[in-house]
């Protein structure tokens, strides 16, 4: 099922042993567009702290009201590291991270979750990937980060391959593998336009230094995209979560 990621903010967390806070952002991969981790904000419990959740130790949705279920204790949370908000994330911080939970590294195996499509914990039978070529003296990726706070994307202009139309509002992502599929593109304040949905395989790059999301359209064929229902996906048309920066 798609949902939207934006209606997704504000709802609470719920560890196994009682409530943590509730939903602040989510990072997402720019390069296979899956959600990496989500923000926790600890609320009181842990005043003024943003803390890393990852895909791995998601339960279920919606469970006694909008909260999401965490395979996760309150003591494995509170000793997490905390975050910059807004800021990609580095590969140093993601592998020391990912340590701490003793979960899989995702940038090892080529599909959506290295060696899975979905976010699971293999059994730790074997060294992970990682270790293994580490052993072995392969150099590891130490490009830039590839890593984007949601929050941080929203508002972002699209670019179109002939000049700028629209900006971006949402993302709509897939609960059974927390991929994006799309980009919500903001249209209305361009040539009378729409809120239009657009695959994440139509998105070419996104620019931090220039707040844009460059696409392999025109402005055209953005307006001529598929338009977005916010009713179609749980959203309220004025919720003040959506649509604003």
């Amino acid at each position: 099922m798609l949902r939207s990621i934006r209606n997704l903010f504000e709802d609470k967390l719920g560890a196994l042993d009682g409530e943590i806070g509730h939903v602040n952002d989510f990072y997402f991969d720019d390069r296979n567009w899956a959600v990496r981790y989500l923000v926790a904000d600890t609320g009181s419990w842990m005043p003024g702290r943003l803390v890393l959740i990852s895909p791995h130790s998601f339960g279920a949705l919606y469970q006694g009201g909008k909260t999401l279920l965490l395979n996760l204790t309150r003591q494995q949370i509170e000793n997490g590291p905390s975050i910059d908000s807004h800021k990609p994330l580095s590969r140093h911080y993601e592998e020391e991270y990912h340590r701490n939970f003793g979960w899989p590294f995702h940038w090892d195996g080529g599909r959506s979750w290295g060696m899975s499509v979905r976010p699971a914990i293999p059994p730790a039978a074997k060294p992970l990937l990682h270790e293994q070529t580490l052993a072995k003296g392969v150099k590891q990726e130490t490009s830039e980060p590839h890593l984007h706070s949601v929050k941080a994307i929203v508002g972002y202009h699209l670019q179109a391959t002939d000049g700028i139309i629209g900006h971006v509002a949402d993302f709509l992502v897939s609960d059974e593998n927390w991929v994006v599929q799309c980009m919500v593109v903001e249209t209305r304040r361009w040539m009378s336009g729409k809120r239009v949905m657009i695959l994440a395989n139509q998105i070419n790059r996104i620019s931090w230094d220039e707040s844009k999301i460059y696409v392999d359209l025109t402005k055209e064929a953005v307006l001529g995209s598929q338009g977005f229902d916010p009713s179609d996906f749980g959203v309220r048309e004025h919720d003040p979560r959506l649509f604003v920066r």
